[in-house]
């Protein structure tokens, strides 16, 4: 089973991804796609959050054992399977590449091929640069707000719940999302 994901980004509003992996894989090996088709270096701490439909965290897979208070909802990305997870189609991830500033990927599971495998994850498609992977002390000093709150929850409730300026839910639909002239069937 081929798990499809759509990677977006709050600040690059031509940003997308497309990751292909298998569901037998596990999240050190997504992790590590990401960083990949965004050609960021694997020297920073990363975390993958497992999120309700409303991006509220539920679950975080971190590269080694951070000792958390929260252990049943904190997992080692090198000892976790994708498929142990259950995911349906829509399933949304958060994925933290700068964790000093809080800047993340907006995941969601696009689509599940069934009867496919893939020997490694590949990028199936790519649109727009990635942000910088590490924020300079000014811009964020300019992207917070009083009480240390990150702007980015205003991307959340725009993009992502039918905001004017960002993605709302039926753009990413099969029907009305497209992904430019790519059409490679797996």
């Amino acid at each position: 089973m081929i798990y499809r994901f759509i990677v977006l980004s709050d600040e690059v509003e031509d940003f997308v991804r497309e990751i292909s992996i298998d569901a037998d894989s596990t999240f050190l090996q997504l992790n590590d796609a990401i960083l990949d088709s965004v050609g960021y270096s694997h020297d920073q701490m990363t975390s993958i959050f497992v999120t309700n439909e409303n991006w509220e965290k539920k679950a975080e897979f971190t590269l080694m054992d951070m000792g958390s208070d929260f252990d049943d909802d904190s997992y080692v990305m090198s000892e976790s399977v994708l498929r142990d997870q259950n995911f349906d189609k829509g399933q949304r991830l958060l994925f933290e590449y700068d964790n000093i500033s809080g800047r993340v990927f907006f995941l969601e599971l696009k689509e599940i091929v069934l009867g496919k495998n893939l020997d490694k994850p590949e990028c199936t498609y790519s649109e727009g640069d990635a942000p910088a992977q590490l924020m300079d002390i000014d811009d964020f000093d300019s992207k917070v707000v009083k009480g240390g709150a990150a702007k980015t929850d205003d991307f959340i409730d725009d993009a992502f719940a039918g905001g004017e300026e960002g993605f709302n839910d039926d753009e990413l639909d099969d029907e009305s999302f497209s992904y430019g002239d790519f059409s490679e069937e797996m």
